[in-house]
């Protein structure tokens, strides 16, 4: 008999939620970086063995929106865990517990969702702040378990799997046992973008840019694509695209070899960078970009 559920991964920026989605799948279909709010939409991804299959949602971390972007992250993460038949709320184990945790749990409690804390971060802490951690939210909420992970290095991973077998119903699956993400090749192909970018550039101008693939054209031997970055002011400009081309070459070159690894071929990849000036303020512009609330 086959079994399913659908489990989302929530918790504040910068804790380690994508990281652990490509964990478990053992697969990136996640972008992740050392910068916060750097996933911007829910993203399933799907783990089949046996006779489970485990549907994980990765969040958008949840913070105090300051624009109209950050606005539609935060709605796009509680609308995904409210929705959830269980909770993995991943925290960092040296960080006191915040608002977002406590805002949570306070979900959880009036719902009854089952959770599992995923203390994340394992490799960088002493075992007396982990038992620190786990006493405070064992002090805050009934947890069916408490897992001490490190998601970069796939450390107690499986047990955290082996933690969320409980929560799943016999049902029938609701995807094919070979696919690991029902992202867009196009969404993916921009999320792959903008992780470079991220990589690439420093301070705040990479959190203002936007990525659209404006072309996507399978050619059997070769995949086109015709990607805009969009920045917010003409200055960003000048640093994304770098003295003489540098840097957006860097950019070209990083996710292209990403994107020929992911998709099996040759890749030619058409990068151009304009200017949308206060584009996260703009709830329009946001949604103009794939930022919309019935994507959710």
């Amino acid at each position: 008999m086959t079994k399913t559920d659908f489990i989302a991964i929530v918790g504040r920026p910068n804790v380690g939620k994508s990281t652990l989605l490509n964990s478990i799948l053992g697969e990136k279909v996640a972008i992740v970086s050392s910068k916060p709010q750097t996933t911007r939409n829910k993203i399933t991804g799907i783990y089949t063995k046996g006779e489970n299959q485990f549907v994980f949602l990765d969040t958008p971390g949840i913070h105090t929106p300051k624009n109209s972007l950050g606005e539609y992250m935060v709605t796009t993460a509680e609308g995904t865990y409210k929705d959830a038949d269980a909770v993995i709320l991943v925290v960092d184990i040296g960080k006191e517990i915040s608002r977002v945790e406590e805002n949570v749990i306070a979900y959880l409690k009036k719902s009854g969702t089952p959770a599992i804390l995923a203390l994340n971060k394992l490799d960088l802490y002493q075992r007396e702040q982990l038992a620190k951690a786990i006493e405070k939210y064992a002090a805050l909420h009934s947890f069916e378990a408490f897992v001490p992970i490190c998601a970069k290095n796939h450390k107690n991973v499986d047990e955290l799997l082996d933690e969320c077998v409980p929560f799943l119903e016999e049902s029938p699956w609701f995807f094919p046992e070979d696919m690991i993400t029902d992202q867009p090749e196009r969404q993916i192909a921009a999320e792959i973008i903008r992780e470079k970018i991220l990589r690439t550039l420093n301070k705040e101008v990479p959190h203002g840019t936007a990525v659209v693939i404006e072309e996507f054209k399978d050619e059997n031997t070769l995949i086109r694509i015709r990607a805009e970055i969009f920045c917010e002011k003409t200055s960003h400009k000048g640093i994304i695209v770098g003295k003489g081309g540098e840097s957006l070459k860097l950019i070209g070159t990083y996710a292209r070899e990403e994107l020929e690894k992911l998709f099996g071929t040759k890749v030619y990849l058409n990068l151009w960078v304009k200017v949308k000036e206060n584009w996260r303020e703009s709830a329009r512009t946001v949604e103009n970009f794939g930022y919309r609330k019935d994507n959710e």
